[in-house]
């Protein structure tokens, strides 16, 4: 019989469950949660609540917390927007675990602390100056980090979003990224982001007018002041070995005059450079087609749509007529044109995955089946293991996995850093195309760029003439 004073009242429960009292209130309602009511409140029993969340696999944000452990390891690493930890299991496979992770998320930090219960975990990064963070990661005052890694928010930069850049708070976050970065003073610093990162636009210097590119300026500028040499491309993963045709811009930089190499390519479109052929969906998914999946349906008024497309087609292979309706409906919905009604192909690799599979303007459809891309088979794609516990509903799950950057170009850039901090230089291929983008990498993106600003200051200039004589 439970002691009085052990009872948990509502707000202890709310505590405990990271809830606010009005749900915990409606999880008794709901005879979920057996309460007694004593007076005016109700009481709950903790092996009643233990039982709830046991029942029902309730996750439970975790606190942050220091890490567990005390031993140093030899290559010291700190990651941050670890979101489900892609990149983390990529460079750990490549040989640079992480003993911190900084996440924001309530259901990434779920997955965090879920499958890596041992590591250091805080969560805004605005709310952690350097010295606790290295506090937090258990690192004594003259131990150096090594690795920083980590994908600030896109979203600022995005070439589909509003790219308000460095006036976007997401954006601010990407430069409290780099103040930490400045402070803490690794050896290595990753940066992993979208291809928009490329062209955001934001004013740059003397060009007083948002120019395209010239948030990268700032950022490049700010990390060379700090003392790094930075090298950058545009990657496609599946050049890598990722089942998947991604596209993300990485950036390492190293404390010095020195430039770390780019990324070795494992795989080929069509398997040149005596490299092996890309990875397909089918190669990713095969074996977990009899397996249980977890998905949301399609709705019946865009099923009619799917059921028209055989695997590999599209919308635009859609019957003149149906291709009307199906982008009217689409356009009503908010959507956009590309991307919709795509059936994909078990031969080639997926597309990039989409962080909700139920949105109108990013449907991805199984090659075979009328529905979306399971979770197991996002996750597949992506490469997590398949014991990796994704946390949370499943459109969270959804989100946190086609958020998540492919494992197979995490474990690239780990292997590239760990050749040249021995001195080695993995294999080259002279003039080999990492993605479909020309001017991406550091040098061919700075030639570019300097043409644009030149043209900048042209124009404002002869603007500021033209004012003069009016």
């Amino acid at each position: 019989m439970n002691n009085i004073n052990d009872l948990l009242t509502i707000q202890e429960v709310a505590n405990r469950l990271k809830v606010t009292p009005q749900y915990a209130r409606k999880l008794i309602k709901e005879e979920k949660l057996i309460a007694t009511r004593i007076g005016t409140q109700w009481v709950i029993k903790p092996d009643d609540l233990d039982t709830y969340i046991s029942k029902y696999d309730v996750s439970i944000e975790p606190d942050d917390h220091a890490r567990i452990s005390d031993t140093i390891p030899d290559i010291v690493a700190l990651s941050f927007f670890s979101g489900a930890m892609g990149l983390d299991i990529g460079m750990r496979k490549g040989g640079i675990p992480a003993i911190l992770a900084c996440e924001f998320n309530k259901y990434c930090r779920m997955t965090i602390a879920e499958n890596e219960p041992d590591m250091a975990l805080i969560g805004d990064i605005n709310k952690y100056e350097p010295e606790q963070i290295l506090e937090m990661a258990k690192l004594p005052h003259n131990r150096k980090v090594d690795v920083i890694f980590g994908g600030p928010p896109c979203q600022a930069f995005s070439t589909a979003g509003a790219r308000r850049a460095l006036d976007d708070e997401r954006g601010n976050v990407f430069l409290r990224y780099v103040k930490i970065v400045e402070k803490i003073r690794p050896t290595y610093v990753v940066i992993e982001n979208v291809r928009g990162l490329l062209s955001a636009p934001y004013p740059y210097n003397d060009v007083t007018t948002p120019i395209k590119g010239g948030a990268l300026c700032v950022i490049l500028d700010r990390l060379k002041a700090a003392g790094y040499t930075i090298s950058f491309e545009l990657y496609n993963a599946a050049n890598f070995g990722a089942p998947q045709i991604r596209e993300r811009v990485v950036m390492i930089g190293k404390l010095g005059n020195e430039k770390v190499s780019y990324l070795s390519p494992t795989h080929d479109e069509n398997g040149d450079y005596e490299l092996a052929p890309w990875q397909t969906l089918r190669d990713a998914v095969n074996d977990i087609e009899d397996k249980e999946q977890h998905y949301i349906e399609f709705p019946e008024k865009r099923l009619k749509f799917y059921r028209m497309l055989t695997e590999g087609q599209y919308w635009k292979d859609l019957p003149p007529e149906a291709q009307k309706e199906a982008m009217g409906a689409k356009l009503k919905l908010g959507g956009g044109k590309t991307g919709f009604f795509r059936r994909l192909s078990f031969n080639r690799p997926s597309p990039t995955l989409v962080t909700d599979p139920t949105m109108p303007a990013t449907d991805l459809c199984h090659p075979t089946a009328d529905r979306p891309l399971s979770v197991e088979e996002y996750a597949r794609i992506q490469g997590f293991p398949d014991d990796w516990k994704i946390c949370g509903p499943i459109k969270e799950q959804y989100r946190q996995i086609g958020n998540a950057v492919p494992i197979k170009l995490g474990e690239a850039i780990a292997k590239t850093i760990l050749a040249d901090m021995n001195g080695e230089v993995l294999p080259q291929i002279p003039g080999y195309s990492y993605s479909r983008y020309k001017s991406t990498s550091d040098i061919s993106w700075r030639i570019s760029m300097d043409e644009k600003l030149k043209k900048a200051r042209a124009e404002q200039e002869n603007e500021q003439l033209s004012l003069s004589f009016d």
